[in-house]
């Protein structure tokens, strides 16, 4: 397991938010930094184990790497076998790439009647592809990890450092939104700056 692809996806993620934040182009943001994370995800070689356990139940969000500005943070998602979110926003962009297993997102759109959520596109994600979440399109989804019997991992990028940000999970039926801060499972992020065994290596 090397960790240089993590760390040459935050060095091309921190030259992408760095220059296209400052014109606020959030579409060209979303579109290259899909490729980017298209292209690691691809790579199931890098993802620290402890990045990568799997809870007994639920899911864990665990935070690998926040810009020093909160412009995008990077989040590995372990999901139990068969579980899934309440029906949530982000209230940010944000891409998700499948690395192990398969995960379902089922979108919801707001009833302009009654206020309740309905069901809309259910996409399925497989090794190497990526969703893309965008509130002024419609970011309300619900995920599950398809797989019953093993865990499935997904890798996150956020707009913003999305475990401090006040968001909603949702009553369906109603619409109504509930306040949540979802924080991060993982106290300590991997050592991405550790370079030590190759600079050895190379004499």
């Amino acid at each position: 397991m090397s960790i240089d692809r993590l760390r040459r996806f935050i060095g091309d993620m921190t030259s992408l938010t760095g220059g296209a934040w400052q014109d606020k182009d959030e579409a060209a943001i979303v579109e290259v930094g899909a490729k980017l994370l298209a292209e690691l995800v691809k790579h199931d070689d890098w993802l620290p184990e402890s990045a990568a356990k799997s809870p007994p139940h639920g899911y864990a969000q665990n935070l690998l790497w926040c810009d020093p500005f909160e412009r995008f943070c990077v989040v590995s998602f372990v999901w139990s076998p068969s579980a899934n979110t309440p029906v949530h926003d982000h209230q940010m962009w944000g891409l998700v790439g499948m690395l192990r297993g398969s995960e379902t997102s089922l979108s919801f759109t707001r009833h302009p009647e009654t206020g309740a959520l309905v069901p809309g596109k259910l996409t399925k994600l497989a090794p190497g592809d990526v969703e893309v979440l965008v509130p002024a399109i419609g970011d309300i989804h619900q995920v599950t990890n398809t797989l019953a019997d093993q865990p499935s991992i997904s890798i996150h990028v956020y707009g913003g450092n999305i475990g401090a940000v006040r968001r909603h999970t949702f009553d369906v039926k109603t619409g109504q939104p509930n306040l949540f801060v979802s924080g991060y499972t993982n106290k300590e992020q991997p050592n991405i700056w550790d370079r030590s065994v190759e600079v050895r290596a190379g004499g």
